[in-house]
């Protein structure tokens, strides 16, 4: 077995184990800490494929940001875990069902996959030797792929604005800043003197 094979299968099992226990750990913060562990393995896969950028921005996006933002609100919520559990035995039996259906998805996909006559050669866009693969990545993007990916970021744009116009919740007991008030106001009715006499309050 070369180096390289021993590489890819240490990153694979790593990979699916820590996937696993990312569902199985009873503890949220555990489950987040595996979910690193497996984001790691994966971006040692993709190094070993050759995509170094791709394996740097799974690093640094979702492990140094997304992952350890997991943490620290899982950390930082008060969460009932026994409430939580409780609701997880009740809806245990649906979620078997859902999960044999996507294995039995899965097994049906993988027992009719056929390797098509001339897809290594699609697969490979830009020939290794003559251009870097983050440049060719980019060209990929900005250039073959350049409407699909302005209409991506177009929708998370709509998903994002969505998102907050179904969260935006104006609520009478709270004071608002009126900006519009505050500049259109008059000077000579903003201070109002008062003559108070003494040992008197207002």
């Amino acid at each position: 077995m070369t180096v390289f094979s021993f590489a890819f299968y240490l990153f694979a099992v790593i990979t699916v184990t820590a996937g696993l226990m990312v569902t199985l750990s009873r503890n949220p913060v555990h489950s987040v800490l595996w979910l690193i562990l497996a984001f790691l393995s994966t971006s040692g896969l993709f190094v070993l494929l050759g995509a170094e950028f791709v394996a740097m921005l799974l690093v640094i996006v979702y492990v140094g940001a997304v992952a350890v933002l997991f943490l620290f609100v899982v950390m930082m919520l008060d969460i009932d875990f026994a409430a939580l559990k409780g609701e997880m035995a009740r809806a245990m039996p649906l979620g078997l069902l859902i999960g044999v259906v996507l294995l039995m998805q899965v097994a049906i996909g993988v027992g009719v996959w056929q390797v098509a006559d001339g897809s290594q050669g699609l697969r490979q866009a830009v020939a290794p030797s003559e251009i870097e693969n983050t440049r060719a990545l980019g060209m990929l993007l900005y250039d073959k792929y350049f409407l699909l990916f302005q209409l991506a970021g177009l929708i998370l744009l709509v998903a994002m604005i969505g998102a907050i116009l179904l969260t935006l919740r104006h609520r009478k007991d709270i004071k608002r800043q009126n900006v519009l008030a505050q500049m259109w106001r008059d000077p000579a009715k903003a201070m109002e003197l008062k003559d108070v006499k003494p040992g008197q309050g207002l």
